[in-house]
């Protein structure tokens, strides 16, 4: 079969300009292990995004594949109404086990943007139930990204994926993104106060009692541009939502299962949602898999005789899968066998160290880093931070080179990002840093930068 047409007839890619392609072969992957892909010659390319920022451990680790392989030979899928079974029963506890005190109840789906939006559609319908209907709006960072579905695309959101939908999206309370390097208060990072929650303060005297929840991806915006921020900005947000009495939503799709340096990136913050959102790495990034964990107190709200009409009327024909939960158990068991918290007192701070000279070159305008993640930011002028504009495509050319260094980057717009699994060595991150460096230090790879 002739791969490369036979993509070209029939599939449609996500998030990709098939005209790109028009006179251009794709990466056709044929095997994967660890860090590494290989395509279709045999050419190995570092997984440096983590295949849309969900592999852990490196792909098929034998731990997960083992618990998946196992299972399959059991029970491959029943409907989860009113019907368990032991594999989403295990993980359930398992997650409930992981996460703080007050999250004890745990909702199964497939993807993070439904985790999301099952968050939002409980929190709503949870304020109906406890005699507040008027509590209908949300509020959510801008350029926070919580998914494609019509719910979560209604939250902040990226304008450059959703505003052809805009006429199907609902009404929801944005504030400013707490992006440090660009900041929208104009705040020194060192000595602001916080400065740009002033606005959600503001919004919360006049709509809070209007307001049913607070969404934003904790520490890191991901698709916004890999934007990090303190701590302390997340404690704040707590706080306030707590003194007004409205729901805390944590969409830590992206950042849970250690990514961050710990479990959960809200342990840096030492706070708890009323929602927590999970997916991604929640398998290992071996199979497609969600969960919307919540307190006993909404699902409280939700419990009672039929006649109430509190039924939770939300559900997925996979939701909470064998295998999927399977595949789960098995990376959580990886957790325990191989103590990766344990390497990563090493190999965090190494990667850190090999990424700070990145900062030297005239067209970074920032580097950020927590846990496994770095980005760097590339600007044309690093005094007035002026960007590249969209046309410019600076991205698409760094894509295309890194393919030449045996790396998988896939920049977010301006920004050059690694995600890289939590098993990465010593070893590894000086063979991705370099080869990296490689490509971002060559002036004809930033569009000829300069001339």
């Amino acid at each position: 079969m002739d791969l490369q047409h036979t993509d070209k007839n029939y599939l449609w890619h996500p998030y990709t300009q098939m005209y790109d392609y028009q006179s251009r072969d794709l990466l056709i992957i044929d095997r994967a292990e660890g860090l590494m892909l290989y395509d279709e010659k045999g050419k190995s390319y570092f997984d440096t995004i983590s295949s849309w920022w969900c592999i852990l451990h490196g792909h098929n680790h034998p731990t997960i594949t083992g618990y998946v392989k196992k299972q399959l030979d059991r029970l491959d899928h029943v409907i989860l109404a009113g019907i368990s079974h032991e594999p989403a029963i295990r993980l359930a506890e398992k997650l409930v086990t992981l996460t703080p005190t007050p999250l004890s109840k745990v909702f199964f789906s497939d993807n993070g943007s439904t985790a999301n939006e099952i968050a939002l559609k409980m929190s709503l319908q949870h304020w109906r139930h406890t005699g507040q209907p008027s509590r209908k709006y949300f509020v959510s960072l801008e350029r926070g990204y919580h998914g494609d579905t019509i719910g979560t695309m209604s939250l902040g959101g990226m304008p450059d994926f959703h505003k052809e939908f805009a006429d199907l999206l609902f009404t929801s309370f944005t504030i400013p993104s707490p992006h440090c390097y660009r900041c929208p208060m104009e705040q020194n990072r060192k000595t602001c106060n916080l400065e740009c929650l002033q606005p959600f303060e503001v919004l919360l005297e006049e709509k809070g009692k209007e307001i049913a929840a607070m969404i934003l991806e904790p520490l890191i915006q991901g698709a916004g541009g890999i934007r990090m921020y303190p701590p302390k900005y997340l404690k704040k947000v707590a706080a306030l939502t707590k003194e007004h009495g409205i729901h805390l939503i944590f969409d830590e799709v992206a950042t849970g299962f250690g990514r961050t340096g710990k479990m959960f990136a809200m342990e840096y913050a030492d706070v708890s949602p009323d929602f927590l959102c999970l997916s991604k790495g929640l398998t290992g990034g071996m199979l497609p898999m969600a969960a919307t964990v919540t307190t006993d107190e909404i699902y409280q709200s939700f419990y009672g005789p039929y006649g109430d009409n509190k039924t939770f009327y939300h559900g997925h024909t996979f939701t909470g899968n064998p295998l999927s939960a399977s595949a789960a158990l098995g990376s959580l068991k990886v957790f325990e066998e191989e103590q990766p918290f344990a390497r990563m007192q090493e190999t965090v701070p190494y990667l850190h160290k090999k990424m700070a000279p990145f900062n030297n070159l005239p067209w970074v305008g920032d580097v950020r880093c927590l846990g496994m993640i770095c980005a760097v930011e590339l600007v044309k002028d690093k005094k007035t931070k002026e960007e590249f504009s969209f046309e410019e495509r600076v991205g698409w050319k760094i894509y295309l080179e890194s393919l030449k260094e045996g790396l998988i980057l896939r920049p977010m717009g301006n920004t050059v990002y690694l995600w890289l699994p939590i098993s990465t060595t010593i070893a590894e991150i000086d063979e991705i840093t370099e080869r990296t460096y490689r490509v971002l230090s060559d002036p004809a790879n930033i569009n000829g930068w300069g001339k």
